[in-house]
């Protein structure tokens, strides 16, 4: 088994498994739509609610159904897998970037299907502006994709050329 692919299972017994039990902690503990009472986890930074979200990112997209998005999601696993065969073996920065995209695309995606919406429950109140609620599917794309960039970056700095991340000189 190649060091990539013992990363990505790696990833996904540990992000798909604590994406999918906080989720139902917040279901089984607080109502949805509570927002009056949530619990204060970081003293009025941090805020653990229940919400619920049946449309795409930001709330965008809302009552089109759970359909879509699951054809986007196969599509975007899809193309993963693609770029996913093309990165050396070795790529450990690149796998685990994978490794938590689509872990994150999975824990969405069991929602989706089963509960025909995201449950949210993470909120983040920056002074001016209270980012919207998320968890832990969607932290693991948006570290995975901020991964990547940093890789695609730095790989730009090594060599003075852009390369596509997990693209090594030949």
């Amino acid at each position: 088994m190649s060091p990539k692919l013992r990363t990505l299972l790696l990833i996904l017994a540990v992000v798909v498994p604590l994406d999918q039990i906080t989720k139902q902690l917040v279901v089984t503990h607080i109502a949805p739509g509570d927002y009056w009472a949530p619990i204060q986890a970081l003293d009025g930074f941090m805020r653990i609610t229940h919400s619920r979200n049946s449309g795409a990112a930001l709330g965008l997209l809302q009552n089109v159904g759970p359909y879509p998005f699951v054809v986007l999601t196969g599509v975007a696993l899809v193309m993963i897998g693609s770029f996913w065969r093309r990165i050396d073996p070795h790529d450990k920065l690149s796998a685990v970037a994978l490794g938590l995209i689509i872990s994150g695309a999975l824990g969405n995606l069991f929602d989706r299907v089963v509960r025909h919406e995201v449950i949210d429950w993470a909120q983040f109140n920056l002074g001016l502006f209270i980012f919207p609620d998320f968890n832990v599917a969607d932290s693991a794309i948006v570290i995975g994709v901020a991964l990547l960039i940093l890789d695609m970056v730095t790989q730009e700095t090594e060599s003075g050329v852009a390369k596509a991340p997990g693209e090594r000189d030949g």
